[in-house]
This record gives C-alpha cells, sequence and structure tokens, in this order.
C-alpha cells in the first residue's frame, strides 16, 4: 500500500518520508499520486478535526490510503497562542521568518521558566474503504530569546525541547525525528498500522 501524504508542506513530506520509510511504508506526495492540489478551509475545533478535514478533502473518491496532519505551537504565556492558528499566524503576509519574529515581539522579555511551550500534532489516515485511525504526538519545551540553529521549518528554530536543551532547529533530521511532536505522532500512526497488520 502506498500512503499519499496530503500536505504541500516539503518539510513535512520529508519528514514522513523518513520515519515512515525506515519502517518499509511507502509514502508519496499528492502531485505524485496526481491528486490535484486541495486546500480545504480548516475551520475545526481541534488539531484532530482539521486533520479529518485535510484527509477527507485529498482523497473524495475513497481509493487511496491518505495521511494528514495538523500541528501547532501553544505558548502558555500567550494562552495557548498561536495554537491552531500557527501556520497563518499574524496573517497572510507573513513567512515563516516573520511569524517568528511576530512571537518573540509578543513573548517579549518575558523570563525563561514563564516561556514554556508545546507542539502539538494530530494524525489522520484514511485507508481505502474509510477505516480512519487518529493519533496525536506532543512535546514539551520553552521558547527562546533568539533564533538558534539553520534547519527545520516554521518555529524551529525558537523552540527548545526540553530533553535535549536544543532548539529543533539546531537538530539533525535524525534527531528531530525522535523527538519531534510530529515524529511522535508518525510513530503512534506506525504502531497502530502493524496492530492492524497493515501495510
Amino acid at each position: 500500500m502506498i500512503f499519499v501524504i496530503a500536505t504541500n508542506n516539503k518539510g513535512k513530506l520529508a519528514e514522513f518520508e523518513a520515519i515512515m520509510g525506515r519502517e518499509g511504508y511507502r509514502v508519496c506526495s499528492m502531485a505524485e499520486a496526481g491528486i490535484e492540489n486541495s486546500a480545504p478551509e480548516e475551520n475545526g475545533s481541534s488539531y484532530a478535526e482539521n486533520a479529518l478535514i485535510k484527509a477527507k478533502a485529498c482523497n473524495p473518491s475513497g481509493e487511496y490510503a491518505v495521511i494528514a496532519d495538523d500541528s501547532g505551537l501553544e505558548v502558555d504565556v500567550l494562552k495557548g497562542a498561536p495554537g491552531m492558528y500557527s501556520a497563518r499566524y499574524g496573517g497572510a503576509g507573513l513567512d515563516d521568518g516573520g511569524r517568528r519574529r511576530k512571537l518573540l515581539a509578543e513573548i517579549g522579555d518575558t523570563p525563561m521558566e514563564e516561556r514554556t511551550a508545546r507542539f502539538v500534532c494530530a494524525i489522520c489516515c484514511i485507508l481505502p474503504g474509510g477505516k480512519t485511525i487518529q493519533v496525536e504526538g506532543r512535546c514539551e519545551g520553552h521558547i527562546a530569546f533568539e533564533e538558534k540553529g539553520e534547519n527545520g521549518f516554521g518555529y524551529d528554530p525558537l523552540f527548545i525541547l526540553q530533553e535535549t536543551g536544543l532548539t529543533f532547529g539546531e537538530m539533525s533530521e535524525p534527531e528531530k525525528a525522535v523527538y519531534s511532536h510530529r515524529a511522535r505522532a508518525i510513530q503512534a500512526l506506525i504502531a497502530r498500522l502493524k496492530e492492524e497488520n497493515i501495510k
């Protein structure tokens, strides 16, 4: 079985390919599967609902095995923001760097012990025939005072992982594939697929 990853984000696609590939699962992009680019309105009330919306939009015929995710960065001093709006934080005019700068400005000089945050990732997998598997991954940490590292994407250079003391931006891809919220959600999905004997 080939799993279509419902994303236009090359960084996300690479994470799925690396982690699932090691376990013998085959994944491909929507373009490789000949699926038209789908960008549904993400109007769910949770990460899980948004992941389900994206998975369904990518596979209206139900003939593919599709995986979609929704994730966000929750900063406690900002009462959980940007959360589900992480990719759209600050409006459509901002790129990743602009969103990071906005986040740092919003947090200001808040001391490190109060800069607690977490990344959350919900994954929805819809199999041919309609069976749906939903899982979640989380990781705890803090927001750095400045960007550190050149790797990853999004908020990675700002998020200091609790276990390592490094930002995701400072980690190699193999390290991130162990610790990240998406990696943990993908591992949870793989465990469920193995339970169901799905290959």
